[in-house]
């Protein structure tokens, strides 16, 4: 086992070693310990059953509250009756939770609001094992957005004390903190959001200095896309192609949305994230599927059969979000949204089940179309959330 955590710590959601990751999250989770059983255990994060039944048919893409308060519920709904009572601290769940948090309180949110509350207490508002780790931060979201609401100094503390242990970590150039680009989403919300709550700039200026020091090991400033980590910057796709992950990409789009929510608009440095945030959702965009969907490797869509829905989702998320809060053009951005909400809706089964998400892992891989997991649920619910406040009544 601890031969196992080494390879979790220092490669996090890598592919040969997904099993294994979620076995120990899983298996060390004081809220999961003695409720399920073995078999059942990776079925909390995910599963690819082979038949999930029919796809629903009751689903409209038009823009209008009720049909997407529809569509959020019946996802929501499915995920919430798999997970509650069954939480985990790690990141996987940590995006569920995010995305529960974004439900709209006219649809039903305060049912998901209240759910995460009894997640929170009972982890007792702690976050995850590893101290440096941004999977382990991803969590933090949802306990200082239920604080914002409440004010209860119990929901804040451990994420607070947590932080403080973090601003004094010394740099080291060679050892970014946030190395792999999923972290983008992961952590430095958690810093901005507690920046907002307690009034202090040392938590954004502390991730402000770390966003661009992964942002210049990783960003392209040709493609505007992100590597997944630095062993990513030279591979290539069966195309002759830079490999850029759709799901990664899509984290950092997420979370620079995240980010930009929170962050003070006379931030100095806030220019430079819009300027990010605009040149990603151009190159994003103009990737996008007939399908209104994405594949799995940004570049090479033609080696990829099936769309890829979490990283489509979160795309569809930080898209609509620039086109509410008009920092990106909605002539030209509202259409692409538009396309990708329906393509989304075309794998919801009729049970609830959002199917097509690719598992756990750290570059383009294999799946099926029945496949879900719990992260793209978050990005869908988030996504749903944007199109309903674009919607019409």
């Amino acid at each position: 086992m601890n031969r196992s955590w080494n390879l979790v710590r220092a490669y996090p959601r890598a592919i040969p070693i997904a099993l294994a990751l979620t076995v120990i999250l899983v298996a060390n989770s004081p809220g999961l310990q003695g409720q399920l059983p073995a078999s059942e255990r990776l079925q909390v994060v995910g599963d690819s059953p082979a038949d999930a039944g029919p796809i629903a048919t009751d689903l409209s893409p038009d823009f209008r509250k009720k049909d997407v308060a529809h569509a959020l519920r019946k996802v929501a709904d499915w995920q919430l009756n798999r997970a509650q009572g069954n939480y985990l601290q790690d990141w996987t769940l940590a995006a569920l939770y995010a995305g529960f948090m974004a439900v709209p309180l006219e649809v039903h949110g305060s049912t998901y609001q209240n759910a995460m509350r009894s997640m929170g207490q009972q982890f007792n508002w702690q976050l995850g094992p590893r101290p440096e780790h941004a999977d382990d931060h991803a969590i933090g979201q949802t306990y200082l957005e239920l604080y914002a609401k409440s004010h209860d100094p119990v929901m804040i503390i451990p994420t607070r004390d947590s932080m403080d242990a973090l601003l004094k970590r010394t740099d080291d150039p060679q050892k970014p903190l946030w190395w792999w680009c999923d972290a983008l989403f992961m952590a430095p919300p958690v810093l901005a959001d507690l920046s907002k709550v307690t009034g202090n700039k040392t938590y954004l200026d502390f991730m402000n200095r770390e966003w661009w020091i992964t942002s210049n090991l990783l960003y392209d400033p040709q493609q505007h896309l992100y590597s997944r980590d630095a062993t990513f910057l030279d591979k290539k796709e069966a195309n002759g192609k830079k490999l850029f992950w759709s799901r990664g990409n899509g984290w950092v789009m997420a979370g620079l949305v995240r980010i930009l929510d929170t962050m003070p608009k006379d931030y100095p440095e806030r220019r430079r994230y819009v300027t990010q945030f605009q040149e990603m959702a151009s190159s994003v965009s103009a990737l996008q599927g007939t399908d209104g969907l994405w594949r799995t490797g940004l570049l090479d869509a033609a080696a990829y059969p099936l769309p890829e829905v979490s990283g489509s989702a979160f795309n569809t998320y930080a898209l609509a979000w620039g086109v509410r809060t008009g920092i990106l053009d909605r002539k030209k951005y509202l259409p692409v949204v538009r396309k990708a909400w329906a393509g989304l809706l075309t794998h919801v089964y009729q049970d609830g089940r959002l199917g097509c998400i690719q598992p756990i892992g750290a570059a383009p891989g294999k799946f099926t179309p029945t496949s879900s997991y719990v992260y793209g649920v978050g990005a869908f619910l988030l996504a749903g959330s944007e199109i309903y406040a674009l919607s019409k009544n």
